[in-house]
């Protein structure tokens, strides 16, 4: 039993992972985008996501080229409440072009 659970948190000890999972707290996200949100290569982003895939933390689902991950552990966004680890910002396209122009003027 403290085995499984010792996995858990291992698997979850990285920070690439904590990343791709806290782009995934509010919704079903597409692999394409985990390498822009995480800053890693291609292949570095596809092991951690089969790690996480494999522990079953993730699971994820064939949509034509594309595949789209999302959570199937609970036990992350317990343990995501109790890091204090919240949901990624989402700005609208309006706020970044003012944030832009704020940059530029």
């Amino acid at each position: 039993m403290l085995r499984k659970k010792a996995r858990f948190l291992k698997v979850l000890g990285d920070e690439t992972k904590l990343k791709i999972l806290q782009s995934l707290l509010d919704e079903e996200v597409c692999s394409c985008h985990f390498i822009r949100i995480t800053g890693r290569a291609q292949s570095t982003v596809s092991t951690h996501l089969r790690d996480l895939e494999r522990e079953g933390i993730l699971q994820s689902r064939r949509q034509g080229r594309n595949i789209f991950y999302r959570i199937s552990d609970p036990r992350v966004y317990a343990l995501f409440t109790l890091l204090g680890i919240t949901r990624r910002k989402k700005t609208s396209a309006r706020n970044r072009w003012d944030n832009v122009k704020k940059r530029i003027l």
